[in-house]
């Protein structure tokens, strides 16, 4: 798939099948995340892989009063934890980095599954706290996001359905609510 398909196919997944995830094709995915461009290259970034079935269904119990929404991670052959460490990144313009870097890594990883045929699902809501006491993060690490990777499902279940009507995931903003030239003008 040429780059341009890849982003505009590209869509949060929920269903996944039970076929595991190669090993070969996991580094591709967390080797594009390791390239990602970071403010002074500061690579802030560090990642959790979860692979084993139990974990994974353990963690997805875990994850707090908010993630309770996103069980349908036990389902996934992989969840990777994104996490940074502020204190590696930079501030500029009064604005912490380690943020941004982390999503641009984050978002390069889930473009390089996607482009294997591989899906994933950007998870935000989740109690940082208790994801944090369950995979032992220290204190000075930000939980960033959480993905689960695996191969869609065919059939999507009803709450893949209604998360992606609930969220509206369909509806973009046309060109000209998002960008201006020159200057601000909206």
């Amino acid at each position: 798939m040429e780059l341009h398909e890849i982003i505009l196919s590209r869509h949060s997944v929920r269903d996944f099948s039970e076929e595991p995830i190669k090993d070969s094709e996991l580094e591709i995915i967390l080797e594009a995340g390791r390239l990602a461009p970071s403010a002074q290259n500061r690579q802030c970034w560090r990642y959790i892989v979860l692979q084993d079935r139990s974990n994974i269904k353990s963690f997805a119990r875990h994850i707090g009063l908010l993630g309770t929404v996103n069980f349908f991670i036990a389902g996934a052959p992989v969840v990777i934890v994104a996490c940074a460490e502020p204190k590696r990144s930079t501030k500029l313009n009064g604005q912490d980095y380690y943020l941004v870097d982390t999503a641009i890594s984050f978002q390069q990883m889930m473009l390089a599954a996607w482009s294997l045929g591989i899906g994933s699902c950007w998870l935000a809501a989740f109690n940082e706290g208790s994801v944090r006491k369950y995979l032992g993060i220290p204190d000075n690490i930000r939980v960033v996001g959480i993905s689960p990777f695996g191969y869609p499902r065919d059939k999507k279940s009803l709450y893949s359905i209604a998360a992606k009507s609930f969220a509206g995931s369909n509806k973009r903003l046309a060109k000209e609510q998002i960008i201006t030239k020159e200057k601000w003008n909206f």
